[in-house]
């Protein structure tokens, strides 16, 4: 089994760098953190230890996370309750992003929530479960459960951008979208990051959209960084952590991290230990000869 990859405390508590989302004053370490493995298990329901959860959040505010990604719809409610209980009243520095767009049904199914009142409901849950009268940034969540498809957003958006103006949305950010779509929405307003699926394997973006979302100033929020509900299973990537004494884990996030200085990471774990392993990715630097046997791994 590999051996979380040791390194000195200086070096991950720099977590990756820093980024400040465009036309803001926000500025988070790029090694950010996911709730969404703090409800039950398939998101879904309390977790089985929720001092466990609380913990866990805890442990990364100290360590030095200042980007806490979530959305009601977790648990629903759980994780943005678990939320307000490890960490309320907010550190200053933290930046909390959620998103809206959709719902769970009775049966654990992810069903999309873009009409009008959804929406606002969808805020209004953030704002009372995370107990703020304003939120950092809200993401508005299009497409399928995982891959974005082609379609205007701009009536969905046009509700996000009124509860912008009435100051319930600091920021609005998009999830799971296309670059058609960015251009459409920055048309209505500012958009600071865009978060969709995206890792060492699969890489539809790609096609130069995190470039060019770098070249703008934009942060790119891969989520599914490790894999998602297909965990990454992969030989190569297997060979490299071996050859460079850290976990598999590590080296997916740690390719992320070189991959474009614009993309910001927010993996998600229920585990102290796990937590601590993840942190430690951003010293972990992947020579030339490991980042070529790495893009072997592409499934396109």
């Amino acid at each position: 089994m590999n051996k979380s990859k040791k390194v000195q405390p200086s070096a991950v508590t720099k977590l990756g760098g820093s980024f400040t989302f465009p036309g803001t004053s926000m500025t988070v370490h790029r090694m950010g953190y996911g709730a969404m493995q703090l409800a039950g298990p398939g998101v879904f329901g309390p977790p089985r230890d929720p001092d466990a959860a609380v913990a866990v959040l805890r442990e990364a505010v100290a360590a030095g996370v200042n980007h806490i990604d979530t959305s009601d719809f977790y648990g629903p409610h759980v994780t943005n309750q678990i939320i307000r209980r490890a960490l309320h009243p907010y550190p200053e520095e933290l930046v909390i992003v959620t998103k809206v767009g959709a719902r769970r049904g009775a049966d654990k199914s992810w069903i999309s929530a873009l009409s009008r009142q959804e929406l606002m409901d969808g805020v209004h849950d953030n704002l009372r479960n995370l107990d703020v009268t304003s939120l950092d940034v809200v993401n508005l969540r299009v497409g399928g459960v995982e891959k974005p498809s082609e379609g205007s957003i701009a009536k969905a958006l046009a509700v996000l951008v009124e509860l912008k103006r009435k100051g319930l949305v600091r920021h609005i950010g998009l999830s799971n979208i296309t670059p058609t779509q960015l251009a459409e929405a920055q048309t209505m307003t500012g958009i600071v990051c865009v978060q969709n699926l995206y890792n060492i394997a699969y890489r539809d973006d790609d096609d130069a959209f995190i470039d060019d979302l770098a070249r703008q100033g934009t942060p790119y929020v891969p989520f599914f960084p490790l894999g998602g509900f297909n965990p990454l299973q992969s030989a190569a990537l297997d060979a490299v952590a071996e050859s460079l004494g850290a976990t598999p884990m590590q080296v997916a996030l740690a390719w992320l991290l070189q991959r474009s200085p614009n993309i910001l990471l927010i993996p998600g774990t229920s585990s102290v230990q796990h937590l601590r392993e993840n942190l430690q990715a951003a010293a972990l630097r992947l020579p030339a000869q490991a980042l070529a046997k790495l893009n072997t791994i592409a499934t396109k």
